[in-house]
């Protein structure tokens, strides 16, 4: 059995940064939406309005076309090699064509089904500020609230659902992105970890750590250079660098 670990993902474009963000919070409102409690429900909620903020600020139905068509032009030269698995290959491919052939047709801009809803929107607004949501404050919230679980439930799921075909397509080009580096063992000398590209081309880059290992990776970077830190958390002060050499694995993910 191997052992467990942490992985960390750093994105090396913009256009990535966006779906990473966009997985995390996806992943956020499934998890609560899952669940029973009105409080659970209630940060599905604020999860959503976070996905209003993130995909406002990009045309990312436009970006997610060319990510698939990006790996759609690398992955099918691949159907002539021979070490490939054809079917698995295939299969990826039907996949792209799926996402694309859906995105194509989605109609209008990335959660406006939610902006055109006046009651989300002044949930919103009033989420905006701290302790905005008491039941003074927004009382119909409050009612929403303490209606039943399956009622909550119907109605946020009618809110992500128009939003799905961007949570698939985005996973699929993230696991095939994931899936295209391998990982080599580096060491990070005193804590610090330096490698120029030297024209290397990457989106994401991801450390490996086991889950057991008390250092946490700072990183920065860009397309010409990777600057690691390692740090150590006490659960009371500011991180401290670390003094001591760290083994870690290194992904340079690229397509």
């Amino acid at each position: 059995m191997s052992a467990a670990v942490i992985s960390y993902d750093y994105p090396l474009n913009e256009r990535i940064r966006t779906l990473l963000r966009l997985e995390h919070l996806f992943d956020k409102a499934d998890f609560y939406v899952s669940r029973d409690d009105r409080l659970d429900h209630h940060a599905a909620v604020m999860a959503l309005f976070e996905m209003m903020d993130v995909t406002t600020r990009a045309d990312l139905k436009s970006e997610l076309l060319q990510e698939v068509e990006r790996h759609k032009s690398f992955l099918e030269p691949l159907q002539n090699n021979p070490s490939i698995d054809l079917n698995a290959l295939n299969e990826v491919l039907t996949q792209l064509k799926d996402i694309n052939h859906i995105l194509y047709t989605l109609p209008g801009k990335t959660g406006q089904h939610l902006r055109e809803n006046d009651w989300l929107m002044s949930i919103r607004q009033r989420a905006a500020i701290p302790g905005g949501l008491c039941e003074f404050d927004a009382p119909s919230y409050h009612y929403w609230l303490h209606q039943d679980a399956a009622t909550r439930r119907n109605d946020l799921d009618s809110w992500l659902n128009p939003m799905r075909c961007i949570q698939k397509s985005l996973s699929l080009i993230l696991k095939l992105l994931r899936e295209a580096g391998q990982p080599g063992p580096q060491v990070a000398h005193q804590g610090s970890y330096q490698q120029v590209l030297s024209g290397r081309s990457a989106q994401l880059l991801r450390i490996k750590m086991p889950d057991h290992s008390e250092f946490v990776p700072e990183i920065s970077a860009n397309r010409y250079a990777i600057n690691i830190r390692f740090t150590v958390m006490d659960g009371q002060q500011k991180p401290r660098t670390a003094e001591q050499d760290v083994a870690f694995n290194l992904m340079l993910c690229s397509l």
